[in-house]
């Protein structure tokens, strides 16, 4: 199913890119709005959103700021979830959007529990792919590690061997055709060259905060806490649709935390996708069965 390039401006004016995915009917359903992870981009949707659309929903994947088609912040220490929030109020003013359905990968799933601090009406129902209110430091530590950094590869090969390197735990099952896509979802060929679809400044803020912290403990204070993020995940969960999609072994949901969102939500949905880590396509039968049963429900 093709898709529509939709563009809009940020509140400072910063263009912003969405791939607007028409529905197969006029159901009038809810539109999907579909948001990705930390280095991703609107690709990551390419296999999930048709099938949205198929339902008779409009779906839009969201390029973030700083990724894909979406224009590149020059305050690189604006790449955080609040000013991630910020954009999808603007797209949904620009989209003549009321109310939505949130689909949120990871850092996606971040901004829309921001989101619901800031425009809890807009929400009708969410999923959070392999995210919650809180993350295993193991998975953080990891995606700390390779965000921003190598970027620019002279092979397709290369390309595709880095893309491998850097996910192959998270999809231990996945053939040399996956990787090629997979790939192809992350990277622009640019000059002959193969270029991260991101701007490398977006691990700015994740740099600063390490730094933070180090200095805090090297002068002898606490440990600086992350925020609560549990108010927001309770208000997100608060009478409406929600579903959790984990990865069967994702090291940044591990199953303890999943549990305790689980208490923390009595009435949420939950799909676990075997054999699969950080994080789910949202295509597996398990995940996309879960959300079948939540676009169901939702208005």
């Amino acid at each position: 199913m093709t898709f529509t390039d939709f563009f809009w401006t940020s509140h400072e004016g910063l263009p912003l890119h969405a791939r607007d995915y028409a529905p197969a009917s006029e159901t009038g359903k809810l539109p999907v709005i579909c948001i990705h992870g930390l280095t991703r981009n609107a690709r990551d949707f390419e296999d999930l959103a048709p099938r949205i659309a198929a339902t008779g929903r409009r779906a839009l994947a969201v390029d973030v700021r700083g990724r894909g088609l979406s224009a590149r912040d020059p305050n690189p220490m604006n790449y955080h979830p609040g000013t991630y929030a910020a954009d999808i109020v603007s797209l949904l003013q620009a989209a003549a959007i009321d109310k939505a359905v949130f689909v949120g990968t990871s850092m996606g799933g971040l901004i829309t529990m921001v989101l619901t601090s800031i425009m809890p009406q807009a929400i009708a129902a969410a999923v959070l792919n392999d995210v919650g209110p809180e993350l295993s430091p193991v998975g953080l530590a990891r995606i700390a590690g390779y965000t921003g950094m190598a970027s620019r590869f002279e092979t397709w090969d290369a390309a595709v061997a880095y893309a491998k390197a850097i996910n192959e735990a998270a999809f231990p099952a996945y053939t040399a055709e996956d990787w090629d896509v997979f790939a192809r979802r992350l990277f622009d060929e640019n000059d002959g060259a193969y270029v991260l679809a991101y701007d490398p400044d977006i691990s700015a803020p994740i740099k600063a905060a390490a730094e933070a912290a180090a200095k805090s403990q090297a002068e002898g204070g606490a440990a600086l806490a992350p925020p609560d993020m549990y108010p927001l995940f309770r208000a997100l969960a608060k009478d409406r649709p929600l579903l959790l999609v984990r990865g069967g072994i994702s090291d940044l949901i591990d199953p303890a935390i999943a549990e305790r969102m689980r208490a923390a939500a009595p009435h949420m949905a939950y799909a676990e996708v075997p054999g699969v880590g950080h994080a789910p396509m949202l295509t597996e039968p398990e995940a996309w069965a879960g959300i079948e049963n939540l676009l169901e429900t939702a208005p």
